[in-house]
């Protein structure tokens, strides 16, 4: 959570600076290049074939070959992505040129992308070995450090944007180095965590030693689904840099606001919820793994469901409130709330879609969440292409919810089949009450909207505390409603507060 507000804040400075112009349009783009690929080989198939294995090894074999396992990861993996990073900023202008053909049309864009791009892709390497770091202290059940790290990266942005600007030529040019100073520092705070848990690791010579053959052919379908996702993704880009100016930020700032509940939620659940499972699996506990879901998913829906009619409801006060100022106007902030909203449609299942990948992994099934979310993927692509010209900035926010929809009530059901995801009472009873009580929620909000925030007009201060007082009054709401019609049980809530202070 802490995490995301100072997001916020930098955000925040990002739309007062670049508000959604050439320069903004092109951090974004140059932003993602790094980013795709990390998902790709960090915190995609690697991690998910890595967090299982070594959590399983933790278990039966102890904590020095768990340790000697790590270190073998590490050294495949940091040879592996020097080369990428290496051929990545040699070849970023073809890169650019297929990712986002659209910014050619307007002078100096492709080649101010492609600079920024070559300043960020070392961010690659430093933060896909932090990730595999993340997986071993996850393995550990130790989950604040990881969590803490984009800390490191919000704020270094803050700062890169206050000292470095005047003396780099463009405020996106300052962003770029900040990204890649805030990567090492991510990496120093990772392995310094590591370290203090008692994990002592080296890198060693890279070798494909018999675990490290096992581990590359686990991770074979997890990369070609990820691979297929990256593509997916790469082909939203270029139907974004075909869309109006402007486009590629408006969807940023909304992706930005609706990624609160899904990283605060969503992520935390799904990191915490692996290993257990894994542990589960490798000790043959399927009651405890499939009543290990049954509260994964109640914990998620109890938090999501109202998030994403708050977002649907109140987001053009949210996006006032958070980004109107500077370069980034009224205006921007309505067509920005129409993107949250789309996005906000399909959040329940994006969070869902944390929580249900895990069960495959930890049973060491990568291949179906692949195959599943293959046809999801062309889904969404199919949908992108429907809803480009109708819906322009729009479109692939809704696309996305859609396709994730499909994705969730497909994986939801295989699990169903066999035997390990079975709703029990306590599930089957509470989800519906969930649902009437964030509908008395997005009511208050809705009322809160058309009055109090009505009224205070274009004054700066006066909108922050309207907005206060209508998510208050929205929490009251749901909180009121939820414990009157048995959604959840406050006392079971302060009961787990007080065995965890203790």
């Amino acid at each position: 959570m802490a995490s995301r507000v100072m997001g916020f804040l930098r955000d925040v400075q990002i739309a007062a600076l670049l508000g959604t112009g050439v320069a903004a349009d092109a951090f974004f783009i140059a932003f993602k290049v790094p980013n795709l690929f990390r998902r790709l080989f960090g915190e995609g198939a690697f991690n998910a074939a890595f967090v299982p294995e070594f959590s399983g090894i933790l278990t039966t074999d102890g904590p020095n070959e768990a340790r000697r396992f790590a270190q073998e990861a590490i050294a495949v993996l940091a040879f592996w992505l020097a080369v990428l990073t290496l051929l990545g900023m040699i070849l970023m202008p073809l890169l650019m040129a297929l990712l986002a053909p659209g910014f050619a049309e307007v002078p100096g864009k492709a080649a101010l992308t492609v600079e920024l791009a070559r300043i960020m892709f070392p961010y690659l390497f430093l933060i896909c070995l932090a990730a595999l770091l993340s997986g071993v202290l996850n393995g550990l059940d130790r989950f604040a450090a990881a969590a803490a790290a984009p800390l490191i990266l919000n704020g270094v942005s803050i700062a890169s944007m206050s000292i470095l600007s005047p003396w780099v030529p463009t405020v996106g040019h300052a962003l770029a180095w900040g990204v890649t100073v805030a990567g090492v520092l991510q990496l120093a705070l990772l392995a310094w965590a590591v370290r203090r848990a008692g994990m002592r690791l080296r890198v060693p010579v890279p070798r494909l030693t018999p675990r490290m053959r096992l581990l590359l052919r686990r991770m074979v379908p997890g990369l070609i689904g990820a691979g297929v996702t990256q593509l997916n993704q790469s082909v939203d880009l270029i139907i974004v840099s075909l869309l109006p100016a402007g486009s590629a930020s408006l969807l940023y700032y909304a992706e930005r606001v609706y990624q609160l509940p899904l990283g605060v939620i969503g992520t935390a659940v799904g990191t915490a919820l692996l290993p257990l499972l894994s542990r589960q699996a490798r000790s043959g506990d399927t009651a405890g793994a499939v009543a290990s879901m049954n509260r994964a998913l109640e914990i998620s829906l109890v938090l999501t469901l109202p998030a994403a009619l708050a977002l649907a409801v109140a987001g053009q006060p949210v996006m006032l409130v958070l980004f109107s100022r500077g370069a980034f106007d009224a205006a921007s902030a309505a067509l920005s709330a129409q993107s949250l909203a789309a996005y906000a449609f399909g959040l329940p299942a994006i969070v869902l879609l944390k929580v249900l990948v895990p069960a495959f992994f930890a049973h060491g099934d990568t291949r179906t969440p692949v195959r599943v979310g293959m046809a999801a993927i062309a889904l969404n692509l199919v949908l992108n292409l429907l809803f480009m010209v109708p819906l322009q900035h729009v479109g692939p926010a809704l696309a996305t919810s859609l396709s994730a929809i499909v994705n969730a009530a497909v994986l939801g059901m295989i699990l169903h089949r066999r035997g390990q995801l079975v709703p029990d009472a306590r599930v089957r009873r509470r989800l519906p009450r969930m649902a009437l009580a964030a509908a008395a929620m997005a009511a208050a909000l809705w009322v809160g909207e058309d009055t109090v925030f009505a009224a205070a007009g274009t004054v700066a201060g006066l909108r922050w505390g309207a907005l206060a007082v209508v998510v208050v009054s929205g929490m009251a709401a749901y909180g009121l409603a939820g414990q009157v019609l048995g959604a959840f049980d406050g006392r079971e809530l302060l009961g787990m507060v007080r065995r965890r202070g203790r």
